[in-house]
């Protein structure tokens, strides 16, 4: 059995890096066309023992959707005999995954090329094109505000301890000039629940804005602390700046956790 860390891990993975694959096929224009038409069912699957843990990719004439879990009819299967393998594989490290469906070569080197793009969030991945730098922030920003909560939902103790003790609350993210490229979490009582896009019911008790998508940057690719940032304005913190510190030590927890 797994221990906690791994289990948290892969918990992240499934529910909050998958997913980003849908806005590298919307955004992307290659790989919105080539996944254009395309239908099936991608698979991924690791073993914990006697437990298996996964989702899959379900593409309906291009549009992809993320199942939780592990179901039968699959077209292509990914299988680990790990959750440590699996982890790493996603994460960009060297893995070899048994492979069930080398049939369908097209699907499959169209996934691959998939999961290569994914690799664009990877802290060594530094793009020059504006697309890909705004490619890259988008896909960090809705991922960490997604695992965010799934690091809440994973019981990780400091942070349950914190948002436990919390009323109804809105943690906004966004990055000024870039209205598509906003998410946010939503703690009530040590529940959280991640949405992406500004959320328009309330103000937000802390709201962190990135004075644009080079702004951005450094400060997810962790190349200048928090506090700097703030003195440079490449970053503005609306409300609580003590939560909104405590927001991102939770936020760089969960980068090491990935690295």
């Amino acid at each position: 059995m797994a221990d906690e860390r791994i289990l948290l891990t892969t918990r992240i993975i499934l529910n909050a890096i998958l997913p980003v694959m849908k806005v590298v096929i919307a955004d992307d224009p290659k790989m919105n066309r080539r996944f254009k038409g395309v239908h099936g069912k991608i698979q991924f699957v690791a073993r914990d023992g006697a437990d298996r843990h996964g989702a899959a990719l379900v593409f309906t004439n291009g549009s992809l959707e993320i199942h939780q879990g592990v179901s039968d009819g699959a077209d292509i299967t990914f299988s680990f005999s790990t959750l440590e393998k699996f982890n790493a594989f996603l994460c960009g490290k060297t893995v070899i995954p048994g492979i069930r469906g080398f049939l369908k070569t097209g699907l499959l080197l169209k996934t691959v090329s998939l999961l290569l793009a994914m690799k664009l969030m990877l802290p060594d991945a530094r793009p020059k094109d504006p697309a890909k730098k705004r490619l890259k922030v988008k896909m960090v920003v809705y991922m960490i505000t997604t695992a965010l909560s799934q690091y809440n939902k994973g019981k990780d103790p400091d942070m349950a301890a914190w948002t436990g003790k919390q009323p109804d609350r809105i943690y906004q993210m966004s990055v000024a000039g870039e209205d598509d490229i906003a998410a946010y979490v939503r703690v009530k009582a040590g529940k959280t629940k991640a949405g992406r896009g500004v959320y328009a019911r309330r103000r937000p008790f802390v709201h962190i804005r990135f004075s644009s998508v080079d702004a951005a940057l450094p400060v997810l690719l962790n190349d200048i602390e928090f506090v700097g940032a703030l003195a440079q304005n490449l970053v503005s913190v609306e409300g609580s700046p003590e939560y909104g510190s405590k927001l991102n030590d939770f936020m760089q927890r969960i980068q090491a956790l990935l690295i």
